[in-house]
C-alpha cells in the first residue's frame, strides 16, 4: 500500500475521529488514547517523574560518599530498616546505584527521550495522520508503564530491590541467595525489562513503519528533517539489538529458577560447593554489552537529532552538511554493532581480538567528530537566538565533546585495563550519555512545549534551570576524572577504609554537595514545565518561525493533525537566511516557483523541468534589469 494512499484513508478516518472527538470520554482521551500527540505526552510526563526518582537515589548514596561517617535520623524515618540509625545500609546502597542506573539509562533516556519525540515529531514532521498502527503504539506506552510499576514495587520487598548493579553480571544476578538484592527484586527487574524491551519493539517498529510508508507528497528521505532521520536509525538499532538482552535474560532467569548452568561454573557460596559447572559469566557480559554498546547510542542519537533542529533553527542558519549528518549516523548506526568488546577488556579475551575491539571504538569517534564539526559549523556566524532550547542544545555540544574526548582514553586497552571500573568510566559516560542526552531531551521539550501544550513555558526560569543544569552537571562530574586516574573503584560504598582513598573525601562531600545543589535546581524546570502547562502564555502557531511540517497543524490538537488536505513538501527543512529571500525562513511546504529570486540550481535535485523554469525566470529577470539600467 502506498504512502498517498494510507494517508488518503487515514485522512478520512482522522476527520471521521475529530468531529466525534466530544464524545470521548476521559478514559479514551488522556488515559487509553491512541493519539500519537497524546501517547508522546505521556512517556515524557512519565520519563519525567522517573528522573525525579532516579535523581532521588543518586541524591541518597551521595550522601553517603560524601559522609560516609555522619549518621542521618531522617533517612532512617523515610528508608526504615535500609537506614537503621541513620546511615544506609551496604547491600541497599547496592541498591540505588542499581536502581538508579536501569531507570535513567532505560525508563528516561530510552523510553522518555524516544518514546516521547519519536511520537511527537515522526508524524506531524512527516505529515501523516497517525502513527502505522495507533493500538501497538498505545500498547507500546502502556508496557512501559508496566515495566516502571513493577520496577518500583521491587523497594516493597522483604530483600529489597535488585543490587547487581544496572548491568546485573552473574553471579550476583543468577544465584537468588547470593545478597539480599539477589532475590525477589532482582526477579522483578528481570520481569520488569521483559516489558520494557517488549514496549521499546513495539515502539520501533511502528516508528519504522511510518517514516518508510508514510510520508506526505514530496517527503522524499532526503527532505526529512535529522531529528526523523536520527529517530528512524534509532528505531533500528533498537529493533536489531533489544531482542539480545530478552534472550540473555531468558537465560539468566532458567540458571535461577530451573538449575541450568548458562553463567555459572566453580562456585562455593557460605562454604558449600554449588552443583554449577561449564558456564560462563562472560557469556552473559557478550550478551548483555551487544545490546548495552547500541543502547549508548539508542540513548544519545534522539538527543543529536533534536540538537540538529533546534541549533539550525536558533541560528537562523541551513545546517551545514545535512548529507555528512546523514551519513554520519549511518555510520554510528552501523559501527555501534561491532564495538561492544571494548568493555570488557578485562575479561581475559586475546590481545588480537582486543585490538580490533579498539579500531572499532576509535573509528566510531570519527562520524561523531563529524557530528561535532557540522553543529560548531552551523553556530559559527550565525544570527543566534539563545533561547532555553539552543541553550541545552549547545551544552549537548559541550558535554559531546568533553565525554567524548575521555572516551578515546577506554577505547584505548592499555588505558582501560587501568581504568575500568574506576571513577573516570562514570565521569566518562554520565558526561557523553546522561548529561549530554538529558541536555538534548530538555532542549527538545523546551522547543516542542509549545506544540505538545499549545503554551510556552516561562524564558527566565528555562536560564535559571540551564545554568543550575549546565555547571552542576560539570561540577559533579569532572573531578571524577581524577579520582578515577588515582585509582578510586566505582560502587564502593565508603572510602575510609583505604588510605590512598582517604584523600578524596574532602572531593566526595564536594561533588555531593554539587549534586544537591544541582538536583534543587531542576524544580525550577518541574514548575516551569508543570505550570506552563495550565496557565503559560498561549503559543501561536509558529513561535520559532521553523520551517518543519510540525509548525502547520494547528495550536489546538485534532486527532488527524490537519484539518484539511495534508500539506505537500517542496523542499529540505533548513532554509534559512537563504541569499536572494525577503524572509529568513522559508517552509517546506512553499513551492519553488513562490522564491524564484532565492532558488539554486541544486534545490531542483536533477528536476529538468524545474530547472528549465528557473532558466527562463533568470533570463527574464536579468534582462529586465538591463533594461532598466539603460532607462
Amino acid at each position: 500500500m502506498s504512502s498517498t494512499a494510507i494517508n488518503h484513508t487515514l485522512e478520512h478516518s482522522g476527520h471521521a475521529h475529530d468531529e466525534h472527538a466530544h464524545h470521548q470520554s476521559f478514559l479514551t482521551k488522556y488515559i487509553f488514547s491512541t493519539d500519537h500527540k497524546m501517547i508522546a505526552k505521556q512517556f515524557l510526563i512519565t520519563g519525567i517523574i522517573m528522573a525525579v526518582i532516579g535523581m532521588f537515589l543518586s541524591i541518597l548514596f551521595r550522601i553517603q560518599l560524601g559522609w560516609p561517617d555522619q549518621s542521618f535520623p531522617l533517612l532512617e524515618t523515610f528508608l526504615g530498616k535500609w537506614a537503621e540509625g541513620g546511615r544506609i545500609k551496604p547491600d541497599f546502597y547496592l541498591s540505588l546505584v542499581t536502581i538508579h542506573g536501569t531507570i535513567m539509562v532505560f525508563f528516561v533516556l530510552t523510553a522518555g527521550l524516544s518514546g516521547t519525540f519519536s511520537n511527537l515529531l515522526i508524524p506531524l514532521q512527516l505529515g501523516a495522520r497517525d502513527m502505522a498502527s495507533p493500538l501497538v503504539n498505545m500498547l507500546s506506552y502502556w508496557f512501559f508503564f508496566t515495566a516502571c510499576v513493577i520496577m518500583m514495587g521491587s523497594f516493597f520487598t522483604e530483600t529489597g530491590p535488585a543490587s547487581a548493579g544496572w548491568t546485573i553480571y552473574p553471579p550476583l544476578s543468577a544465584l537468588p541467595k547470593a545478597i539480599s538484592g539477589s532475590g525477589i527484586g532482582m526477579t522483578l527487574w528481570l520481569i520488569s525489562m521483559v516489558f520494557f524491551i517488549a514496549s521499546s519493539l513495539m515502539g520501533a517498529l511502528n516508528y519504522i513503519s511510518t517514516i518508510l510508508n508514510m510520508r506526505t507528497k514530496g517527503m522524499d528521505l532526503w527532505k526529512m528533517p535529522l531529528t526523523i532521520w536520527a529517530l528512524f536509525l534509532t528505531a533500528i538499532l533498537g529493533t536489531l539489538s533489544f531482542p539480545v538482552l530478552v534472550a540473555g535474560v531468558v537465560l539468566l532467569i532458567f540458571d535461577r529458577s530451573f538449575g541450568t548452568s548458562f553463567y555459572l561454573s566453580d562456585l562455593v557460596v557460605q562454604g558449600q560447593i554449588l552443583p554449577q559447572q561449564g558456564g560462563s559469566p562472560i557469556l552473559f557480559q557478550h550478551l548483555f554489552w551487544f545490546l548495552g554498546h547500541p543502547e549508548v547510542y539508542i540513548v544519545i542519537m534522539p538527543a543529536l537529532g533534536i540538537t540538529s533542529e533546534v541549533i539550525a533553527t536558533n541560528s537562523r542558519k541551513p545546517i551545514f552538511g545535512y548529507h555528512a549528518m546523514v551519513y554520519s549516523l549511518i555510520g554510528i548506526t552501523v559501527l555501534s554493532f561491532i564495538v561492544w568488546g571494548h568493555h570488557m577488556f578485562v575479561t581475559g579475551m586475546s590481545p588480537f581480538l582486543g585490538g580490533v575491539f579498539m579500531i572499532t571504538t576509535l573509528i566510531i569517534a570519527v562520524p561523531s567528530a563529524v557530528k561535532t564539526f557540522n553543529y560548531l559549523a552551523t553556530l559559527w556566524r550565525g544570527n543566534i537566538r539563545f533561547t532555553p532550547a539552543m541553550l541545552f542544545a549547545i551544552g549537548l555540544v559541550s558535554f559531546f565533546i568533553s565525554g567524548g574526548l575521555t572516551g578515546i582514553f577506554l577505547g584505548n586497552a592499555a588505558l582501560d585495563i587501568n581504568l575500568h571500573d574506576t571513577y573516570f568510566v562514570v565521569a566518562h559516560f554520565h558526561l557523553v550519555m546522561g548529561s549530554a542526552a538529558i541536555c538534548g531531551m530538555l532542549s527538545g521539550v523546551y522547543h516542542w512545549f509549545p506544540k505538545m501544550f499549545g503554551r510556552m513555558m516561562d524564558e527566565k526560569l528555562g536560564y535559571l534551570h540551564f545554568w543550575f543544569t549546565f555547571i552542576g552537571a560539570y561540577l559533579v562530574f569532572f573531578p571524577m576524572h581524577f579520582m578515577g586516574l588515582d585509582g578510586v573503584p566505582r560502587r564502593y560504598y565508603a572510602f575510609t577504609e583505604f588510605e590512598f582513598m582517604k584523600e578524596w573525601l574532602t572531593v566526595n562531600t564536594f561533588i555531593s554537595w554539587a549534586a544537591i545543589i544541582s538536583a534543587l535546581g531542576q524544580v525550577a524546570f518541574l514548575w516551569n514545565f508543570f505550570h506552563s502547562i495550565f496557565y503559560g502564555k498561549r503559543a501561536t502557531q509558529n513561535p520559532w518561525q521553523s520551517n518543519t511540517l510540525e509548525w502547520t497543524t494547528p495550536v489546538e490538537h485534532l486527532h488527524g493533525n490537519w484539518p484539511g488536505e495534508i500539506p505537500t513538501v517542496y523542499r529540505w527543512p533548513y532554509d534559512y537566511s537563504k541569499p536572494g529571500s525577503p524572509v529568513d525562513f522559508i517552509p517546506q511546504t512553499i513551492p519553488f516557483s513562490e522564491t524564484m529570486s532565492s532558488n539554486f540550481s541544486h534545490d531542483f535535485e536533477g528536476n529538468p523541468e524545474a530547472e528549465r523554469i528557473q532558466l527562463e525566470w533568470q533570463k527574464n529577470d536579468e534582462a529586465e534589469r538591463l533594461a532598466e539600467d539603460k532607462v
